[in-house]
């Protein structure tokens, strides 16, 4: 079966070739300046591409398969070359370019609102189109209608929203890893009361739409146990969930990613965070 070159991230060969050096993951991501987590990823995506292991883990580090000395003959040649073509290549930066970014909000709001000065500043003349991110995302970097997304994933096992089902054709890094945090209005009849389970359930809660669904990982979490929230309300972004569940007309409860405790405290928002009450082990299926 021929491959398709194009399909093939050329930079993972860099990867490659410091794991026939290094034969070990974490040597290569410490020498690259990344997590092992991307290196492993990066291994994973060229053991697709090329049905082969190309390495086999024994106690002396990663063996490499025949045909990885097979490749490994021709790699040298390519990446000389690399180099040579990105020396030569202008240096001066390109013009009238266009951004255009999808984000999750409010992570373009509170850790990533420099990034279009940046830009800016480092591509002159150039433009950036910042939109929320949406359903339709996903599916416009695929088609080339965006250049950079940056959205969070669920990690439960049976998610459809995790990394795991993220095309082949995108290119993509774990920045941070978060978890879902109880937000809650500071007089909230709850605070009262025990912090369980029976209690979290027993009021209402917002939810935010993840993937164009309404339950989300937690839902789902829930569900292998029998229970179930009741979800009374839904928005589109956190920050709307957040601003609801501040008001003081009701005595309702959201969950959002934990980096949302900054946009609550940036705006001074009169809610309380904590953990959710469920065990540990459970909660890390979520992180």
């Amino acid at each position: 079966m021929n491959k398709q070159l194009h399909r093939l991230d050329l930079n993972l060969l860099v990867i490659l070739q410091y794991l026939m050096e290094e034969r070990s993951v974490s040597l290569v991501a410490q020498r690259l300046a990344i997590t092992p987590s991307s290196v492993s990823k990066s291994l994973s995506k060229l053991r697709q591409w090329f049905d082969d292991p190309l390495f086999i883990r024994s106690p002396q580090g990663l063996l490499p398969t025949p045909l990885m000395y097979h490749i490994e003959k021709s790699l040298p040649e390519f990446l000389n070359l690399s180099s040579y073509i990105t020396e030569i290549r202008d240096t001066e930066k390109p013009r009238g370019m266009t951004f255009r970014l999808m984000m999750e909000a409010p992570l373009n709001l509170i850790m990533l609102h420099d990034l279009s000065l940046n830009i800016l500043n480092q591509y002159p003349e150039s433009d950036v189109i910042m939109r929320d991110w949406d359903y339709n995302s996903l599916a416009a970097l695929v088609a080339g209608d965006a250049d950079i997304g940056l959205v969070g994933r669920e990690s439960f096992h049976s998610s459809k929203e995790s990394i795991n089902h993220l095309p082949n054709i995108l290119n993509f890094d774990v920045l941070f890893t978060d978890r879902p945090l109880a937000f809650i209005r500071r007089d909230h009849p709850i605070l009262k009361e025990e912090w369980s389970l029976a209690n979290f359930l027993k009021y209402p809660h917002i939810s935010t739409e993840f993937g164009n669904r309404i339950p989300w990982a937690l839902d789902d979490l829930l569900s292998t146990m029998g229970l179930n929230r009741q979800i009374s309300l839904s928005f589109s972004t956190f920050e709307q969930s957040l601003l609801m569940a501040s008001r003081p007309e009701h005595n309702l409860i959201t969950c959002t990613p934990g980096y949302c405790q900054h946009y609550v405290n940036n705006f001074k928002l009169d809610l309380v965070c904590l953990p959710l009450p469920i065990d540990d082990i459970l909660y890390q299926q979520l992180v």
